[in-house]
């Protein structure tokens, strides 16, 4: 049996009081600003850590803005911010392993956004 749909009211600056359908992978609209136009309303996944061992790699995370006319999409945003520079031929190896490890995480989210794409999410 399906969950049942759930539904957030937010403000919005042009069209007053929205009723939104939230899919079930929405982590919630603690986000929104009452400012916000209608178009700009966005469902948002719970954010991914691509972290692997000590290696942290970036974030990735679902999201969807249902009146801007696009089918939810994906964000992938990769960290270089905390790099090494004094990587050893062993350090280089353990960051190409958590490469492929994160990879992993990468590609459950492409087969999640495959299945609400398919309809078997909403």
């Amino acid at each position: 049996m399906r969950d049942p749909i759930r539904s957030i009211t937010l403000p919005t600056l042009d069209h007053g009081d929205v009723v939104l359908a939230e899919p079930p992978w929405c982590a919630g609209h603690s986000h929104h600003n009452p400012r916000t136009a209608r178009a700009e309303l966005v469902h948002v996944s719970p954010v991914q850590l691509l972290i692997v061992d000590d290696w942290r790699l970036g974030v990735a995370f679902l999201f969807h803005a249902p009146y801007s006319g696009q089918e939810p999409r994906a964000a992938v945003h990769l960290d270089y911010g905390t790099g090494r520079a004094d990587l050893t031929p062993a350090t280089l190896y353990a960051l190409a392993g958590a490469m492929d490890r994160s990879a992993d995480q990468v590609r459950a989210l492409a087969d999640q956004l495959t299945a609400i794409l398919a309809g078997g999410e909403h």
